[in-house]
């Protein structure tokens, strides 16, 4: 499947450049930090994002940037790239391979290109605004599920779930469905893309968490939204729902709405 973006290509060389690193670091000792927000950081991470950004200011230096680990740069522009160079950093030093590169490109804030990339399995999905996503240049398709019910749900963890609002969001939603499944961080996305999963929800996030994953989603003919039903921007907030299926997706919406007014 051939898709098509003025930028795809530089997507794809993004994240060339980060599997190198990841694959060099992955499954060694590695020093690891703790951010202001507690939240864990490693050379690795830093040292991908700096490799991303200087490729992004050498060859689209009117870009802006919007990333984890090193702040943002010219963020009125027109087109802004927005980078996780590791999204899931506990489960990278662990060892356990469901964390991703998370490289999107926004157009005047919307999400219009989308990469999820697992360095160590090699698997790559990408997603394009109005074209079907693929993986590892494969097309893939979410799968049908009715009901909330019936579901396979995904989040990162309880833990994450962190304020009145977030924690009777997740209790109910996760109460609904028929399958819970944890510790997926990023990965769940690609899962929900290729029919192996119905629905996620996450609380806590930052647009470089999410971004990637809309021209994902979308393209396998899922839906991803924020709790209130609301399209997912650059400026979106931190709370995230992803289905496969549209009727899936509007019970699971009802339910997080019942549960937090």
């Amino acid at each position: 499947m051939t898709q098509s973006h003025p930028f795809l290509a530089m997507a794809h060389k993004l994240a060339d450049v980060a599997r190198p690193v990841l694959q060099s670091y992955y499954r060694k000792p590695v020093e690891i930090d703790v951010k202001g927000d507690e939240s864990l950081v490693t050379i690795a991470d830093r040292e991908i994002e700096r490799a991303m950004r200087d490729m992004i200011n050498a060859e689209l230096p009117s870009h802006g940037i919007l990333g984890e680990e090193h702040g943002s740069e010219n963020l009125d522009a027109e087109y802004v790239w927005v980078l996780d160079p590791i999204d899931g950093t506990k489960s990278f030093i662990t060892g356990k391979p469901s964390f991703n590169t998370l490289i999107a490109l926004c157009q005047n804030g919307k999400p219009v290109l989308g990469l999820i990339d697992q360095a160590i399995l090699d698997e790559r999905w990408v997603g394009v605004a109005g074209q079907p996503t693929t993986l590892n240049d494969k097309v893939v398709s979410a799968r049908e599920c009715a009901h909330l019910r019936d579901a396979t749900i995904f989040t990162t963890g309880p833990d994450l779930f962190v304020t009145p609002k977030a924690i009777a969001g997740y209790k109910a939603a996760f109460g609904a469905a028929k399958t819970p499944v944890y510790g997926i961080d990023s990965y769940g996305y690609g899962l929900i893309a290729m029919g192996f999963g119905d629905a996620l929800v996450e609380s806590n996030l930052q647009p470089y968490d999410f971004c990637a994953a809309v021209p994902v989603i979308e393209g396998a003919g899922g839906v991803i939204t924020d709790w209130d039903g609301k399209a997912l921007t650059i400026n979106s907030g931190d709370l995230v729902i992803a289905s496969g299926d549209q009727r899936c997706h509007d019970e699971g919406l009802a339910v997080l709405r019942s549960a937090t007014a």
